[in-house]
């Protein structure tokens, strides 16, 4: 009995340390900052040195990280924050699919180093939600 009981300890000790990634998940929602509307396409990126993270915005501004998958979350640490692909492809004249994307952020929210958005994964906070500002109307 005392030694079933010592190797359904080191069974438990071992699952849970080889179950355990090292990640910390995280999710998160992307308004704008002018009334509170979510952004609902592109891409909210993770970058620290040379690893990156992503997770895609639906519809309700919504997203959830991954690094190696979907939604696998990020290492222990900071990271620079930015939009990728948050655009809308007007109709083009003639329907042939070719007109030229419109971002639907200010540029400053599509790079890390001028976004001003930076968060730290401490294995604590797991919900990240953030404002950015809406791209300038080109008249």
């Amino acid at each position: 009995m005392k030694h079933i009981f010592l190797l359904l300890i080191i069974f438990t000790v071992v699952c849970f340390t080889a179950c355990d990634n090292g990640k910390v998940p995280l999710s998160g929602r992307v308004t704008f900052s002018d009334d509170g509307s979510p952004l609902e396409t592109g891409m909210v990126c993770f970058e620290a040195n040379s690893f990156l993270a992503r997770g895609t915005i639906g519809k309700d501004g919504k997203y959830i990280v991954g690094s190696t998958d979907t939604a696998d979350g990020i290492p222990p640490g900071t990271y620079k924050v930015y939009v990728n692909g948050a655009d809308k492809v007007p109709e083009s004249a003639g329907g042939n699919g070719m007109a030229t994307p419109v971002s639907l952020v200010a540029p400053k929210f599509t790079d890390g180093t001028t976004s001003g958005l930076t968060f730290t994964a401490d294995g604590k906070t797991k919900v990240f939600d953030f404002k950015v500002d809406r791209a300038a109307v080109k008249k």
